[in-house]
């Protein structure tokens, strides 16, 4: 069990630092609502892979990855919120707030992290794929599931943690005008490609 559990951490880091949409929207979570801005959006994450990793338990992956119509219809809802939080990002680029980042009042964050990952198939799909296969024979298969989908939760909420308390040592870099201006855009660039890419895939 030691073994399956070493090798499932090994992955399951290198996929939590893989660059992809719930990292964007935490970035753009704290260049929005500073600390606690990037706070709630990652929260907002967590709680989208505990959804994940409960309906990998379930079954529930399963059975969206068996239903070709379910997956797309879901997978284009999904691609299609990503491109208009991408816009979304870009258009905020003209009105930059001039307060600093920790005082802006920004609402939300949690709602933006929760539905990138909920609406995103494909978390369901690689923990439907990926933790069953780390699973040692004679153990059940349910509770070691669910207990390595609580690793990854784990190690997600520790790569947010670092995250955020980056964020907090370059607050007064990160609230410059200019360089939120540049945050932004590249946000809001890439957000549009991975939604276009999930949709379109």
């Amino acid at each position: 069990m030691l073994a399956s559990l070493a090798s499932f951490t090994l992955a399951a880091t290198l996929l939590v630092l893989l660059p992809g949409p719930d990292s964007l929207v935490v970035i753009r979570g704290l260049t929005r609502g500073g600390r606690a801005g990037g706070v709630r959006t990652a929260l907002g994450v967590v709680c989208g892979l505990m959804v994940w990793v409960v309906a990998a338990v379930l079954g529930l992956s399963a059975l969206l990855q068996a239903s070709e119509v379910g997956f797309e219809v879901l997978k284009i809802v999904g691609g299609v919120y990503l491109v208009w939080m991408g816009v979304q990002t870009l258009r905020s680029m003209r009105a930059m707030p001039t307060v600093p980042i920790e005082t802006t009042g920004r609402p939300g964050g949690f709602v933006a992290g929760f539905l990138t990952d909920i609406l995103n198939p494909k978390i369901g799909i690689l923990f439907i794929t990926l933790l069953p296969g780390f699973v040692p024979d004679g153990y059940s298969a349910a509770w070691t599931t669910f207990g390595l989908g609580m690793v990854y939760v784990a190690l997600t909420c520790a790569y947010f943690a670092a995250l955020v308390l980056a964020a907090g040592r370059i607050a007064n870099w990160m609230q410059t005008p200019r360089i939120r201006r540049r945050i932004d855009g590249v946000a809001g660039v890439a957000l549009i490609g991975f939604g276009v890419r999930l949709a379109t895939e």
